[in-house]
């Protein structure tokens, strides 16, 4: 395979230091300003979001994932108050002092310039990142890859030391407008827009990738692959198999329902069940 970037593959040892890890999410409550939101007071939501983060990584999680999958419907990048940076960077410090294990940020819809911001402002490791480059037809219309502008900016905050976790063939969207293109090719494109680390996902939150197109996404590239959706006890021995890590949500929660406070049991249960996998 060409190699098309200089990028050492090192970013989940470099980060997490291991060669595999275990991602959780901490889906944040609506914030101020999110269709949702119901005039809770600040700290009940800082407070939903420490106990789930207390909780998977009492349970044996590596790291953490802090997202506003509360802020449904999502707003495309230019739409996004700055509240929602203010708010998400305020819950990713707390977070941050509080379990002492590597932090992520994802900012929905696709927006990478507010996770830089709240990254570097809460100590966060990396971002993750839906469409780093090409284009797709999301739930929130068209979206378009923004790694230029994306990485110009972390140069300006001087934060080359957060990572990318990008996703290929991403969930949640229709890929037509790149359909003359295999996913091998859209996958060495994230290497070549310098990303970190490569994320397959299932078509919707809950739904995991196929192993063949894990399968497919590892062969294209030289970084890091995880799998961002639908990891289960049931089927994380053969996801771990085949990749760096994953980024667990659903299965973890109550009734295995994303939006549901995080369950210990569900994680102890993973976590052992991931132990196999772990030693490959």
């Amino acid at each position: 395979m060409q190699q098309i970037s200089d990028k050492a593959t090192s970013a989940i040892r470099e980060i997490f230091g291991t060669d595999k890890a275990l991602i959780g999410m901490i889906h944040c409550p609506p914030f101020p300003g999110a269709p949702r939101y119901r005039s809770a007071a600040m700290d009940v939501i800082y407070d939903a979001c420490m106990r789930d983060a207390e909780a998977l990584v009492k349970g044996g999680i590596h790291g953490l994932i802090v997202e506003n999958h509360g802020d449904i419907p999502f707003a495309k990048p230019e739409d996004i108050g700055h509240e929602t940076a203010a708010f998400m960077s305020v819950v990713t410090d707390r977070i941050s002092r509080a379990v002492g294990v590597p932090l992520g940020i994802n900012v929905l819809a696709n927006a990478p310039i507010p996770a830089f911001a709240i990254a570097a402002a809460g100590g966060a490791r990396f971002i993750r990142v839906n469409q780093w480059a090409n284009a797709y037809v999301a739930n929130e219309g068209f979206m378009e890859g923004r790694a230029a502008e994306a990485m110009r900016y972390r140069s300006a905050l001087r934060a080359e030391h957060i990572k990318v976790f990008a996703d290929s063939h991403v969930k949640h969207g229709a890929h037509a407008i790149t359909a003359d293109r295999t996913i091998d090719e859209l996958t060495r494109d994230l290497a070549f827009f310098d990303a970190d680390a490569v994320i397959a996902t299932g078509q919707r939150t809950g739904n995991s990738a196929t192993m063949e197109e894990i399968e497919e996404i590892g062969a294209a590239t030289h970084l890091p692959l995880l799998v961002g959706s639908g990891v289960t006890k049931d089927n994380i021995v053969e996801i771990l198999k085949r990749t760096n890590g994953v980024i667990v949500a659903s299965s973890l929660k109550e009734g295995g329902v994303w939006w549901n406070p995080v369950e210990p049991a569900r994680v102890a249960a993973f976590v052992e069940a991931a132990k196999p996998g772990l030693e490959l």
